[in-house]
């Protein structure tokens, strides 16, 4: 075990890049040229670039880096990156230099063809650029390569498209900026000059052995167990969450810790979650496109630790089944860069009109556009999350709590707002205790869009999945409420009377997203159904949601995505998913082919054996023919499962790629699979330990 002390704030972003180092190395002038990049997006012009790139480089060097990357977010899911070294052509004695350039900082040029494109560009057209990011600080990851310096930087064709996750995040950032501006005018704010959407993700996740991982096909090809059994235990008692750490999983907590705060992410929880095997980290907030790096670097640094420790992390969102998946909570928010957190109600809410109208602003964003909310947490591994009582449901509610319902009850029914619930005093039954004050509201994990105090928490993003789609959609729908709002209040004669009126019509018109109870109840359900809100339980069913004509005028209006940018995502989200399925379904194939029937078959033959000799010995061999029949049966309900499954396979195989191909994989060829893991997993129940070719959920989830 590493018992080796530190002082956190001494580490804490010593691989950053950061304000304090750029300050320290940077000349006066260049230093202030970088920051109204940053801060007002002023361009930058190619000497200060190449002073830049030379203190960065002189830094990363310190650092032992010899090489540096453009680092990105392709729409792949996870990120890229080609390493340069920084030697330069040899000089005539037969030395080298070590140079860095302003042009190779800010542009990069790997080849774009492999890369998803959704049919913007042709294969044989390979030219794309990555364009250094300057919001989010480059930093120098450590690892068995040595010493990286990574740039963050945004993705695009030869053409302008956006071909990555990052570029499309800034423009919606933009656009929020400008429309939360012109609102916090309206209200009298003049010192304000910028507004950040404020964002902190929560990842779950689980460990298992390294060496049972590998023996295990799924796993190994899907990041899921296909198959697979529950074993006696699993996760009834609610012991494992919040439960006591184990001294091997706490090493590892501790040095992703450590490797985190290097790189200057602010990880600041760790506890273990409900299911065994699985646990939660989640940082302190930053902004919206750092905090979509931050989690990127979170999870590469889950997976590289875990393998130091003989372990391996998973970050399926359904790696078990009969135990809670994992998803990623994305707590958003929005700030000036004088400190306020607009989604701050106060004390007294009823008396925040600016408040109320931001609120209601937000509902009537996710009224509109609860279908696109929906589309961006959509993902294979999320199908098997959402709404199967350990989630959210694939309906969109908000959650606002019992506070803030009764204000909006209030302006509903009279048009104004007179008082706010306040909390009470908590009465434990115990003298020994301090007095608590309780909050105004209680909280509801079964809430997909949830208000906690002064930030909306999403909670049906993907455990494995880049928190940018949902982000863009939140950001740009909230931009045009806001738009439409400010539209009207600037035209009007008197701003209170309107406001007043406005705050009013929002609430009531859009009342129906508002649900407090439970969200796993069949009861809401059929709720839901009555309010006319969707129940969207595909990825496939949610895809098209990107293509509407209002989610193209909504993100061309604001210059988030063209048409052409939103008509490829939905080709690769379709294709995505296709391919997903087909490589679970062929891993079926061949896990029951070469390990469960052969397995069983040689199971089945010692018990014939059995069968035979306690016969031949004059005793009662009845118990032994039942079994073996048992085995049997199921062996021959697997064959034929089997069968079935691979020719639906090979079916879609013969399908159009797009949506008739994703469709086929979501209502044929998944039922197929299921139709194979049932005979398969009643023989682990059935088979001799020692017989059955790969670890159990026992072996995995307890034995870590």
């Amino acid at each position: 075990m590493n018992t080796e002390k530190f002082n956190v704030a001494d580490i804490f972003g010593e691989n950053v890049f950061n304000d304090t180092v750029m300050q320290e190395r940077l000349p006066k002038k260049v230093y202030k040229n970088l920051k109204n990049t940053i801060q007002e997006g002023k361009e930058l012009d190619l000497e200060t670039a190449d002073v830049i790139a030379h203190e960065m480089k002189e830094w990363a060097i310190e650092k032992g880096a010899t090489h540096y990357t453009h680092w990105f977010l392709p729409l792949t899911g996870v990120t890229a990156e080609k390493h340069d070294s920084f030697i330069s052509a040899p000089l005539p004695s037969g030395k080298i230099l070590m140079s860095f350039s302003g042009k190779e900082l800010i542009k990069g040029e790997p080849d774009a063809s492999s890369f998803p494109s959704g049919g913007l560009r042709a294969t044989f057209e390979a030219r794309g650029y990555t364009a250094w990011d300057c919001t989010s600080p480059a930093f120098v990851r450590q690892d068995a390569a040595g010493a990286t310096l990574c740039i963050p930087t945004a993705f695009c064709s030869y053409t302008g498209e956006a071909l990555d996750q990052k570029t499309p995040l800034l423009r919606s950032m933009e656009a929020i900026n400008g429309q939360a501006l012109r609102l916090l005018r309206l209200f009298g704010n003049t010192t304000s000059k910028k507004v950040t959407p404020s964002v902190g993700a929560e990842q779950e996740y689980f460990l298992v052995n390294a060496k049972k991982f590998l023996q295990r096909k799924d796993l190994i090809y899907t990041g899921r167990t296909l198959f697979g059994a529950m074993p006696p235990k699993g996760q009834e008692l609610d012991d494992h969450y919040f439960g006591t750490i184990r001294q091997r999983i706490a090493s590892f907590m501790r040095d992703v810790n450590i490797e985190l705060w290097k790189v200057g992410v602010s990880s600041k929880t760790q506890h273990n979650e409900v299911a065994p095997a699985q646990h939660e980290l989640a940082p302190i907030y930053t902004e919206a496109n750092i905090a979509v790096d931050h989690n990127q670097i979170v999870m590469q640094t889950l997976k590289r630790v875990a393998s130091q420790h003989g372990m391996k992390c998973l970050l399926h969102e359904k790696p078990f089944a009969g135990v809670n998946g994992s998803g990623k909570h994305n707590n958003w928010s929005i700030i000036t860069d004088d400190g306020i957190n607009m989604l701050d109600p106060g004390k007294t809410p009823h008396e925040n009109i600016q408040f109320l109208l931001i609120l209601t602003c937000i509902l009537k964003a996710v009224n509109r556009h609860a279908d696109l909310l929906r589309e961006s947490a959509a993902d294979p591994g999320n199908d098997h999350r959402l709404g199967a009582n350990e989630a959210p449901p694939a309906i969109i509610s908000v959650f606002l709590g019992e506070q803030l319902e009764d204000v909006i009850d209030q302006l509903i029914s009279t048009g104004e707002a007179t008082h706010s619930i306040k909390g009470e005093r908590l009465e434990t039954g115990v003298r020994t205790l301090p007095e608590l004050v309780k909050d105004a509201t209680d909280r509801n994990r079964t809430s997909p869009f949830a208000f906690t105090g002064n930030k909306f928490e999403f909670r049906m993003v993907g455990s494995r999945d880049s928190i940018a789609s949902s982000n863009i959609v939140l950001n740009t729908i909230v931009a045009e409420a806001f738009s439409e709002a400010c539209d009207e209040l600037e035209q009007a004669e008197d701003f209170q009377l309107a406001v007043h009126d406005l705050i009013k019509k929002y609430a009531t018109e859009n009342q129906r997203i508002i649900f407090n109870g439970d969200g796993y109840s069949e009861a809401w359900v059929e709720e839901a159904e009555k309010r006319g809100l969707h129940n969207i339980r595909s990825m496939v069913e949610a895809i098209p949601a990107m293509v509407s004509d209002k989610a193209v005028a909504l993100f061309e209006k604001f210059g988030v995505f063209t048409k052409a940018e939103l008509e490829s995502r939905a080709e690769i989200q379709y294709e995505s998913y296709a391919k997903a399925i087909n490589i679970e379904a062929r891993t079926m194939i061949d896990m029951a082919r070469k390990q469960f029937i052969p397995a069983v078959m040689k199971y089945t033959k010692e018990l014939a054996d059995t069968v035979n000799a306690v016969t031949a010995a004059g005793a009662d061999a009845s118990v032994q023919l039942d079994c073996l029949k048992e085995v049997s049966e199921l062996l021959k309900e697997t064959r034929e499962a089997l069968r079935g499954l691979e020719n639906v396979v090979r079916e879609a195989g013969e399908k159009e790629e797009g949506p008739e191909e994703a469709k086929f994989f979501y209502y044929t060829v998944v039922p197929a699979m299921e139709n194979l893991r049932t005979p398969v997993d009643k023989l682990e129940m059935i088979v001799d330990k020692e017989a059955w070719p790969m670890p159990s959920y026992g072996d995995l989830l307890f034995e870590v």
